[in-house]
């Protein structure tokens, strides 16, 4: 027998045991997303390419809306926030790595591999913002360091934005030629004078937090913007997840752009749907002192 082939047979053993532990395998890889939950149902997504400011590659947008599918598909979740490891939040477009791979840019404005019918009207770049507002529990987006481009349009995907005084923002995409196309004609339109949006996005100018918050692009800015989530994630998670979920898609889908009629019906329908059912009793009990407990989303 050849040396080769015995050092092959001693070899097997220990490769199978690297492989088993992923230790050579592609799963040893640190995810491009992570995910961490409580006990109450509030999950934290953090996107995790530091080394990038956790730059849009091509396979962090889809890590992204595979992930928001999975999570909007549990009926345990009852709160997410998004966030950035390392310096910021998300710098937007990985430039380099599509530069690379050019093929990817044209596929981005395509429908996603995964598709569904809640992300029908959206390519796999508009999905990664928009996916966060179909989503039956609220979101909430914690901001530091930069957030650029896509990863600002990802942040006004959320019900909530609560940003560090180190935060700085931009509507990047005329810098490369390009225009907001990650969603940020349906967010966009929700937060700010059209004038201030269409300065901001024409001259794709960086900014500061305070000014962010003047333009109606986050909602506060605190010291702390991962307490501030969690604070209000714990209590959103005391109230009935349905009567969250029917209050977030009534107040979206009413906000700008229903007539008054039709938004009369809507509102008189999904209430219909609370009243009555279990979490809307459980709700109302805890008034009286009775502690029932809920049992996740009952109503769509």
């Amino acid at each position: 027998m050849h040396a080769a082939s015995l050092t092959r047979r001693a070899l097997k053993p220990s490769i199978t045991r690297l492989a088993s532990r992923g230790l050579a395998s592609e799963s040893s890889k640190p995810k491009l997303v992570e995910v961490s939950s409580t006990p109450s149902g509030i999950y934290t997504v953090t996107l995790n390419n530091p080394k990038k400011h956790n730059a849009l590659s091509f396979d962090m947008f889809r890590s992204i809306s595979k992930t928001a599918q999975r999570l909007r598909a549990d009926s345990s979740v009852r709160c997410v926030i998004i966030n950035g490891e390392g310096r910021s939040f998300c710098s937007g477009l990985d430039v380099p790595s599509m530069v690379k791979n050019p093929s990817n840019g044209s596929k981005l404005l395509e429908r996603p591999a995964e598709a569904d019918p809640g992300t029908e009207i959206t390519n796999l770049a508009q999905d990664v913002g928009y996916i966060w507002r179909t989503c039956p529990f609220p979101v909430i987006a914690a901001i530091h360091g930069k957030c650029y481009g896509g990863g600002l349009q990802i942040a006004l995907g959320a019900d909530f934005r609560y940003a560090a005084p180190d935060s700085e923002f931009s509507i990047m995409e005329a810098k490369w030629g390009i225009i907001p196309d990650m969603s940020g004609s349906v967010t966009l339109r929700e937060v700010g004078r059209l004038d201030w949006i269409k300065e901001l996005a024409m001259t794709a100018r960086i900014f500061g937090a305070e000014e962010a918050h003047k333009f109606g692009l986050v909602s506060r800015v605190v010291d702390d913007h991962m307490a501030e989530a969690n604070t209000i994630a714990e209590e959103l998670v005391k109230r009935s997840p349905d009567a969250v979920a029917l209050t977030k898609q009534l107040l979206n889908e009413t906000w700008n752009n229903m007539s008054e009629k039709d938004a009369l019906v809507l509102e008189t329908d999904l209430q219909k749907k609370l009243l009555p059912s279990w979490n809307q009793i459980a709700a109302s009990a805890k008034n009286f002192g009775m502690d029932l407990p809920y049992k996740g989303r009952t109503v769509s």
